[in-house]
């Protein structure tokens, strides 16, 4: 069986677009006729030059290799060009290529992925979402009103959540860690304890903030927070200095988790030799893959770290990291965006099992679902803008932060 053929989609869920303005699916097709699906979640470069990227990957690296050779694959696109070192952009094609290499084996075994990573730990993986605008809220008053959170909280809990994310913090810059606001702090710290009192003890509190603070600004803030007792403090500081991750670590008590924008072992096991996080996200669209993402479970495993792949894309990375988390015995949690989200589950037709706050471990080959191309063609992204942007303007410490939860906006 070798590697034979590959087809990209680009695709644009329709608003409010939760999980990014489009996502990017390659598809793989074998000499003997099998077909796999995967998703890059790299967005360094725009949707064009990406799929550049990954079809010079699939062809300098992969086409006619038998799919089973994985490792092989891996160290050829690891190394290219002189590298060998984590690369978000490569990595990140061949991270979506390399997940379809699974779906492929799989299907060829007529097993799903979790039997073949060394069979069942989970049977079912708790899941948490990002709290959204629900039905009759403002989109707009939403991102900076705890009282509206701490509703979409209490709807969230209703539905069977125990595991409610973030991010009243902002902004996402790209002057790198700033020290916060103090009225983002104390926004912070009201939205905390207005989710806390809407659900009590029986859910978590994830506190995001993705990177935006210096290592002084993250440890003020996640020390005002420390009353609430979060389960997590993510991403408090810029991904380009895993060192510093190990001084905030040490300075607030609430577990630092991070990893969504991080890229193969080797970072993992920088934060995890340091001290610097106990909670680990990767993004297996990025990271490097299935196979990289059970590598950073088991060393994670030594350090008595947890795992908690982290999801703000499409589908198919859903579906490759609940295969994971079905898998492993450090398991966390696993992200999902809402109960499934209609337009993701559209896409593979209905084929994940969400209940009651857990995701169900998949029966079926492969990855376990089932993808609509029809679908996929009739939502293309016709745009050049990237998956997720950073704003130029610095903090604003007169008027304060409004953050607007990830979500782009619907004219292009």
């Amino acid at each position: 069986m070798k590697l034979q053929e590959l087809e990209i989609f680009v695709v644009a869920p329709p608003a409010p677009g939760w999980g990014g303005r489009y996502w990017i699916f390659p598809k793989l097709t074998t000499d003997t006729g099998i077909v796999g699906y995967g998703e890059c979640y790299a967005s360094t470069v725009g949707p064009e030059a990406m799929k550049a990227v990954i079809t010079d990957v699939f062809e300098r690296h992969m086409a006619g290799e038998n799919p089973e050779n994985i490792e092989r694959m891996f160290r050829r696109v690891y190394s290219s060009g002189f590298t060998q070192r984590p690369d978000p952009t490569v990595m990140g094609a061949f991270s979506g290529l390399e997940i379809a290499c699974w779906d492929i084996l799989g299907k060829d075994r007529d097993r799903p992925v979790w039997a073949l990573l060394g069979g069942m730990m989970n049977e079912r993986v708790r899941s948490y979402t990002y709290l959204y605008p629900q039905p009759g809220q403002s989109m707009d008053a939403f991102w900076t009103s705890p009282d509206l959170h701490a509703e979409a909280a209490a709807a969230m809990l209703d539905l069977g959540f125990t595991a409610l994310k973030f991010d009243p913090a902002g902004p996402y810059t790209i002057h790198g860690g700033h020290q916060p606001a103090m009225s983002d702090i104390t926004k912070s710290v009201a939205f905390c304890k207005a989710i806390r009192e809407a659900v009590g003890d029986r859910a978590d509190l994830l506190f995001g903030t993705h990177g935006q603070f210096t290592t002084a600004g993250a440890i003020r803030l996640g020390q005002a927070l420390e009353p609430y007792s979060p389960l997590w403090f993510e991403e408090p500081i810029p991904p380009d200095n895993l060192l510093e991750f190990a001084e905030v670590a040490r300075a607030v008590r609430i577990p630092v988790a991070t990893g969504e924008r991080l890229t193969t072992k080797a970072e993992f096991a920088a934060l995890l030799r340091t001290g610097g996080a106990k909670i680990l996200q990767p993004a297996l669209g990025r990271a490097g893959g299935i196979l990289e993402a059970r590598k950073i479970a088991a060393i994670a495993e030594v350090f008595n770290a947890e795992m908690a792949p982290h999801l703000y894309a499409g589908p198919v990375e859903w579906a490759a990291n609940i295969q994971l988390a079905v898998s492993i015995p450090n398991l966390l949690i696993a992200e999902t965006i809402e109960t499934g989200g209609a337009f993701h589950q559209k896409l593979i037709r209905n084929t994940i099992r969400w209940e009651a706050g857990f995701l169900h471990a998949p029966t079926g080959p492969g990855l376990g679902i089932d993808f609509d191309e029809d679908v996929a063609r009739a939502h293309p992204y016709a745009g050049d803008r990237l998956h997720l942007e950073m704003q130029e303007a610095p903090c604003d410490y007169v008027n304060g932060n409004d953050f607007q939860g990830g979500a782009p906006p619907v004219k292009e």
